[in-house]
């Protein structure tokens, strides 16, 4: 498989640039918020998930990167819709990069070069 590597043509990234949220760690954050304002703990809500405690705060805290089911799972747990979990996921990854626009289709600025 080629690596893709950008050919900067002198210009260096911007090091003060944050670098692009993770959507493991958006998503651990929105669940942890909700349980929370729920009011509901940890261990309770991975119980009626069906997974453990310690697999439901990795999913927190953006360290495991859960299946769909898995994610359904726990919004269930939570007495949340999945499709509002997920708009406003990508929202919140949206604001973190910055811009209002997705990221989807973006091309890399500059020529690339397939290494092989």
């Amino acid at each position: 498989m080629a690596d893709i590597i950008p050919l900067h043509q002198g210009r260096t990234p911007a090091p003060d640039r944050e670098p692009e949220p993770l959507w493991r760690e958006a998503l651990g954050r929105s669940l942890r918020a909700i349980r929370e304002e729920q009011g509901g703990r940890l261990v309770d809500v991975a119980e009626r998930a069906g997974i453990s405690p310690q697999y439901l705060s990795e999913i927190e805290r953006g360290r495991k990167e859960p299946s769909s089911e898995m994610i359904a799972a726990v919004t269930g747990a939570l007495g949340v819709e999945l499709a509002d979990l997920l708009v406003g996921v990508a929202g919140q990854v949206r604001r973190r990069r910055g811009t209002g626009r997705p990221a989807v289709g973006r091309r890399p600025a500059g020529p690339v070069l397939l290494a092989a």
